[in-house]
């Protein structure tokens, strides 16, 4: 299922997240996408996230999230995976915002 956040921002497969950790998604989402509105209009950011090749240790998942931005028609990608659920986040921003420049 998917997240709608302001119209343009698409979370999707974060709703099986607890409520804590999806408030931080949504503040970690929202500083990245006030550094893009400085740099330029976005159209979409659409955030997608797997869980993937769950460890040893119990409940212990990597993550894989796929970014995608749309701006002038232009689409720009990036992804990652790790451990961290919020800093494999905040690396797909990163090279999201690293992309716009």
């Amino acid at each position: 299922m998917t997240i709608e956040l302001g119209g343009n921002i698409k979370l999707t497969g974060f709703r099986d997240f607890d409520p804590g950790s999806l408030m931080i998604v949504k503040k970690i989402v929202g500083n990245f996408v006030k550094k893009y509105s400085e740099l330029e209009k976005i159209d979409e950011l659409h955030l997608t996230v797997k869980p993937v090749h769950e460890s040893e240790e119990k409940g212990k998942a990597r993550y894989e999230i796929h970014g995608r931005i749309l701006r002038n028609g232009k689409v720009i990608t990036a992804e990652d995976t790790s451990f961290n659920l919020f800093m494999t986040l905040s690396s797909v921003l990163g090279k999201l915002e690293n992309e716009m420049k």
